[in-house]
């Protein structure tokens, strides 16, 4: 069994919900605290082990492969003023062992043709997608996590994670028929059910491990509204030919796609940093709430 090396990012989304602020910014790149939501999950990646990362970029996304560049003259300019901790912290970004590689997207045709375009660099290797709006904190981080749990069965492993039922119309939502566990085989995966007909609250987070295998299946689907082919739906066929699992993961998720999770990812992560959570603390105690 391969191990997982390589991840995938599908980053070429245009952000509209963050509109006026993505006109010029890419979504991935608006930051949380004082890092960008992009970094986040390619930190996790590598924690697990991932040392190619794959970005399917769009158009306006040249800033993700500008982070994750050499920026000679900030280096230079912080060694010549001996700023090393910011130095080491740029350096930090970007790895020596960690390669990244980008592939346009052409047209935005959904998350199951995203990761068709990062085909031919995953090759016949299982690979993680991992979705930056998803902001997961988690130790061990939530792709480890995961990774670990890949190695135990060698096949697609989708993340889970418990949602109030009448919010089951958000997420693509599995069925495990009533089988509980942190590690079990999928039945069935129903995309954005309404509450009376959702077959559980197990709803799919942003992280994937997944067998090459799939590629096929998303390329055998049908283009939904708009052209787009999504990736449940491929999983959905791939779990006719093998066993696909859903992870329980431990840790929490902030949907950083909406206004409002991306506030509480910040709060959560200001209020956890140790430089900044005395004066945080004291200015949010002062706050009038009504």
């Amino acid at each position: 069994m391969k191990p997982v090396r390589k991840a995938v990012f599908p980053v070429g989304g245009m952000g509209t919900r963050f509109l006026p602020a993505t006109m010029a910014i890419p979504k991935e790149m608006l930051p949380v605290v004082d890092k960008p939501l992009i970094q986040y999950a390619v930190e996790e990646a590598y924690a697990a082990g991932i040392r190619e990362m794959i970005f399917v970029t769009g158009r306006h996304k040249r800033a993700i492969e500008d982070h994750f560049d050499t920026a000679f003259e900030l280096e230079s300019a912080l060694e010549a003023s001996q700023k090393h901790d910011l130095l080491a912290m740029v350096h930090a970004i970007k790895p020596d062992d960690m390669t990244c590689v980008y592939v346009r997207q052409p047209r935005p045709l959904g998350l199951g043709h995203a990761v068709l375009c990062a085909e031919p660099l995953v090759g016949d290797e299982p690979f993680a997608v991992l979705l930056a709006d998803d902001l997961m904190l988690g130790q061990p981080p939530v792709m480890a996590q995961m990774v670990d749990a890949y190695a135990k069965v060698g096949s697609s492993i989708l993340a889970v994670q418990d949602v109030p039922s009448h919010e089951t119309k958000r997420y693509g939502i599995v069925d495990t028929q009533g089988v509980s566990g942190d590690l079990v085989v999928i039945k069935g995966l129903v995309e954005k059910p309404a509450p009376e007909v959702a077959p559980s609250t197990l709803a799919v987070a942003g992280r994937y491990v997944l067998n090459p295998s799939v590629f096929a299946h998303i390329r055998q689907q049908s283009a939904g509204a708009g052209g787009e082919l999504q990736l449940t739906d491929g999983i959905a066929g791939l779990m006719r030919d093998e066993s696909v699992y859903a992870y329980r993961y431990n840790g929490a998720r902030y949907d950083c796609g909406t206004q409002a999770g991306f506030l509480e990812a910040t709060v959560h992560l200001a209020l956890n940093r140790v430089d900044l959570q005395a004066d945080f603390k004291q200015y949010l105690r002062g706050l009038d709430l009504g």
